[in-house]
């Protein structure tokens, strides 16, 4: 059954099946918020093609990508997520089943946070295009800017950048498969295609952020990239240790150590989050993340980004190493 089969009216009572009927059948959606908090906007482009394929992303994936990535800026900003809506551009001869599955995917995510789909648009279109606006809430002293770094403060990243990378090229070359065993396999394919944003460490920053500012963002296009972007925001510059960065030594086991650095420098699509704050606020989150999370450098008054190599060999980081559209 394609799109074609059941026009746009059936469509949407399908789609719809996902939503609280509370919340949709006007024109818009009415939300109670925290006269408190602040609202805070974040919408994501995926496009077929581009940022996904049928070879290496199942449509449920899509969607659960789809809304990790805006989850991901939610948390990047300090926020709460409060509800999402989708807008979905489809040819007419995409099977309905390609969308249920699309949306339960997108589904499975919500419902860990208990985020409800309060609306959305769909439309014709030669290419498949899904469109996430996330809305969030925080209080005004726990944003998280970029534009905040001060020097002297230590660098924390939370997870394993690079697992992304490694993910989409097992599922783009099979030869790479022969290296590695099934479960390492399988953790690199869900970090690609089943991201989990970090709202898991919300908790620990609002306990933080009640005393200090934190400066930071997400890493959804490459560890690097956030290091430049919150240095050239702030105005200061950054060391980076590369013994310090976890994954390489991993990687490397299987390419070259060379391409190991670029695909956790620039990656990206890890979803992670990097941050800025004092050194010992740092390690008292550091303590409470775990294993899953690394300090690997310093923000520094010079405007400087420079990756200092084990071999004292400096490296300067470059703004063109990840992911840019039109490049």
């Amino acid at each position: 059954m394609r799109v074609k089969d059941i026009g746009e009216q059936k469509l949407l009572e399908k789609i719809k099946s996902f939503c609280p009927k509370s919340l949709i059948g006007d024109d818009g959606a009415v939300l109670s918020i925290d006269p408190l908090q602040k609202i805070v906007v974040t919408t994501d482009i995926l496009v077929d093609r581009v940022h996904f394929s049928d070879t290496t992303t199942p449509p449920s994936a899509v969607g659960w990508r789809s809304i990790s990535a805006n989850l991901s800026d939610l948390a990047a900003m300090g926020a709460t997520p409060v509800a999402i809506t989708i807008g979905l551009a489809i040819p007419k001869e995409l099977p309905v089943e390609w969308i249920e599955s699309l949306y339960s995917g997108i589904n499975i995510l919500l419902n860990k946070y208990n985020i409800p789909i309060i609306g959305g648009d769909v439309c014709y279109s030669p290419t498949k295009i899904i469109s996430i606006t996330a809305i969030g809430k925080v209080y005004p002293n726990h944003v998280i800017k970029r534009s905040i770094a001060k020097p002297n403060q230590v660098i924390l990243v939370t997870g394993h950048h690079g697992m992304s990378k490694a993910g989409l090229e097992l599922l783009s070359n099979s030869h790479l498969k022969k290296y590695l065993e099934k479960e390492i396999q399988l953790k690199f394919i869900n970090a690609h295609q089943y991201p989990e944003p970090r709202l898991d460490v919300l908790p620990y920053l609002k306990d933080i952020m009640k005393t200090h500012k934190v400066a930071g963002m997400d890493s959804s296009d490459g560890l690097a990239d956030a290091i430049i972007q919150i240095c050239e925001m702030s105005g200061v510059g950054a060391e980076i240790e590369q013994s310090k960065i976890p994954m390489i030594d991993k990687l490397s086991k299987y390419i070259s150590r060379e391409e190991a650095l670029e695909w956790v420098l620039y990656g990206g699509e890890d979803f992670e989050l990097v941050l800025c704050l004092p050194e010992e606020i740092a390690f008292k989150l550091l303590h409470k993340l775990g294993k899953d999370a690394h300090i690997i450098g310093r923000i520094i008054k010079e405007k400087s980004i420079t990756l200092l190599k084990e071999n004292s060999e400096c490296l300067f980081l470059k703004t063109s190493g990840g992911f840019q559209h039109f490049s």
